[in-house]
């Protein structure tokens, strides 16, 4: 029988790398594409010796080419850290439009379902808790998260064109708050970014005041929700996330007792445009296809630091700009 073919766009990076494992593991021939802007081919150098495994440095901002026949599409390809969509935000806006639009296309030729990768930031700072697919948030274009977020919302846009003036079939995640191994230590989330200080025995950082609130999945969870939901016949956005909500007040404590760092906590002011609430409505998720995370946080969160401990001692070494770090409560 012949294998189904999928390419994975971001494929190097923190989702798209496990996202390639989880095809390898269903038997796919899984092409992965990354220009590496923000990837790092150790999170798939393992794969490289496989027969079903196609790696291709390329942007997809540009004109996306794949001989043969392809199954499935999945677009992950987009800076997801404030870090990097403030340091290159004109490339977060063209792999969100142009990206879109030209795998949309390749889709389209190819008869391929294509699922592509939005979040939760399409909710802005949300009137609203927990955020349901029906709500249509309270964004910011000009602010300085414009550049990703309105990025997102038209990824929607013209994915639910091409599927209803087209026919191309399309299924659209909104990601929340996602965790685990292979997070870039430096990469400003606030998981990443309070391990990283306990790490380096810094002072823990809170933006504001720490009652806004994060809910965090496992990365494991995500991506079997991801797979079920391309794999279903739901065409809407469906949220995809774990609705344990907590504080960063709260959330920051439990990173202090899980790496029993005798540092301070320390409070800045908060970002503009920072959200306040973040809590996923997963009701669709659930009835429509059988899914709800299993992995409780403070599994989670030992996996995840036993990952970052394991990291050679460079990887630890604070990298922010300081224009920049003040962005770490994604």
């Amino acid at each position: 029988m012949t294998r189904k073919r999928i390419l994975i766009t971001g494929a190097a990076g923190f989702l798209g790398s496990h996202l390639c494992d989880r095809f390898i593991q269903e038997n796919y021939h899984v092409l992965a594409m990354d220009n590496l802007i923000t990837g790092d081919l150790s999170n798939i150098e393992h794969l490289f010796e496989l027969e079903n495994f196609e790696f291709y440095n390329h942007d997809v901002s540009k004109f996306v080419h794949v001989s043969g026949h392809l199954d499935y599409i999945l677009h992950f390809a987009s800076p997801a850290s404030p870090i990097d969509y403030l340091k290159i935000p004109i490339q977060t806006l063209k792999v969100g439009s142009l990206g879109t639009h030209n795998l949309l296309g390749l889709a389209k030729a190819k008869k391929a379902r294509m699922l592509i990768a939005s979040t939760s930031e399409v909710y802005g700072d949300p009137n609203v808790n927990p955020q349901p697919e029906e709500y249509w948030g309270n964004v910011n274009p000009v602010g300085p998260r414009g550049v990703y977020d309105e990025a997102k919302r038209f990824q929607e846009a013209i994915t639910m064109a091409y599927h209803t003036f087209h026919g191309v079939e399309t299924r659209i995640v909104r990601i929340f708050n996602t965790y685990g191994p292979r997070m870039r230590l430096n990469d400003g989330r606030v998981l990443p970014a309070f391990i990283g200080q306990a790490l380096r025995g810094e002072d823990l950082t809170i933006f504001g005041d720490g009652s806004q609130t994060r809910s965090f999945c496992f990365v494991d969870d995500l991506i079997e929700g991801i797979y079920r939901l391309l794999m279903g016949d739901y065409s809407l956005p469906m949220n995809i996330g774990n609705p344990d909500e907590i504080t960063i007040r709260q959330f920051c404590e439990e990173i202090i007792q899980l790496t029993g760092t005798s540092q301070k906590i320390v409070y800045q002011d908060l970002p503009q445009d920072d959200p306040k609430q973040r809590r996923p409505d997963i009701t669709k998720a659930k009835s429509l296809l059988n899914w709800e995370p299993k992995v409780n946080r403070r599994e989670g969160l030992r996996i995840t630091y036993d990952y970052f401990k394991s990291l050679p001692k460079e990887n630890l070494e604070k990298t922010e700009h300081k224009d920049f770090a003040r962005y770490n409560t994604i």
